[in-house]
């Protein structure tokens, strides 16, 4: 019975699983169980895991492996059926093209069991592009414990590839939540947060792989910011003594989505009219938050401007 697994939702991702699995397999901790969910991917991403098979045999070389292949229905639902197959004590996920240090599970692993009143490890995320060269410095939170209201205003774990989880916990939970939108792993990082305690080990072993198609990014923003709105209300509801701080949380949503927009969004009128949403909505929940930060504003109105002085029209 393996210690740890680790789930692999995949779909469409021949480009790249082949990089993940390896990063998993060169794990300096070996007890676990690699399982891929091959989430109906018309492309070759099954071909890319035989490689990792015995020519002769065609047996996977590594017994670890384990792949299970299914209808398209999602990456929430490809993480759900990981966890009812996972045999390990723990969970823990990695995108299909996202990557780990070698060290990545024996730290977090660690880290639990010397807190064993925590039931989440994560660590520090850092933003690469498809050559695997880092474009972004994610953030460096050394907050344990009770987290949920600081997560609530602020995802620190980055991404779905960054935490180890107790199987027993998750399973306790429910697993992830098919109706929101976007926003799923924050969702479910806020449900773990609620009834049990995180711990972090503070160096980077996550990396995060962020190429956006730019004729649609602007329709995935719209996507997240109906997810991110079903993340808040779900968990707001839960907290009525949290109600009176509920714009701020909101703004913290908003201002997300206008970043997000500058780097991922095409310059054209249509997506400067967006970010100028999205900034509106972000002055009008916490004026106070941008009181003192003139020059972002003019940063903020200057690209927008630039935007919608871009007449052509892209796709989205």
């Amino acid at each position: 019975m393996p210690n740890i697994s680790v789930v692999v939702p995949a779909y469409n991702a021949a480009t790249t699983i082949g990089e993940t699995i390896a990063s998993v397999l060169a794990q300096t901790y070996a007890d676990f169980e690699l399982i891929v969910i091959n989430d109906g991917s018309q492309d070759a991403t099954l071909d890319v895991v035989r490689q990792f098979t015995d020519e002769l045999t065609d047996e996977l070389t590594d017994e670890r492996i384990k792949v299970f292949s299914y209808a398209n229905s999602g990456p929430q639902k490809s993480r759900n059926r990981g966890i009812d197959q996972a045999l390990g004590q723990y969970i823990s996920f990695v995108d299909a093209d996202d990557l780990w240090t070698p060290e990545k599970l024996e730290l977090q692993l660690r880290a639990l069991e010397a807190q064993p009143e925590a039931s989440v490890a994560y660590s520090w995320v850092d933003g690469i592009d498809e050559t695997n060269k880092i474009t972004r410095l994610g953030q460096r939170s050394t907050l344990e414990g009770d987290v949920f209201e600081a997560l609530l205003l602020n995802n620190f774990l980055g991404n779905g590839s960054n935490p180890l989880i107790r199987t027993a916990a998750l399973r306790q939970v429910g697993g992830f939540d098919l109706a929101i939108l976007a926003g799923q792993d924050w969702d479910m990082w806020l449900t773990l947060a609620t009834h049990y305690g995180f711990v972090v080990v503070p160096r980077v072993q996550v990396f995060y792989r962020k190429v956006s198609n730019s004729t649609s990014w602007s329709s995935n923003l719209r996507r997240q910011e109906q997810g991110l709105m079903q993340v808040m209300a779900k968990h707001l509801d839960s907290r009525s003594e949290l109600t009176a701080s509920k714009h701020r949380y909101l703004a913290f949503c908003y201002r997300y989505l206008l970043f997000e927009c500058f780097e991922k969004c095409p310059p054209n009128f249509s997506n400067g009219l967006l970010s100028l949403r999205f900034f509106f909505k972000a002055v009008y929940l916490e004026p106070r938050w941008w009181a003192k930060r003139y020059h972002l504003i003019v940063t903020v109105m200057i690209k927008s401007i630039a935007y919608l002085l871009r007449f052509k029209r892209y796709p989205c």
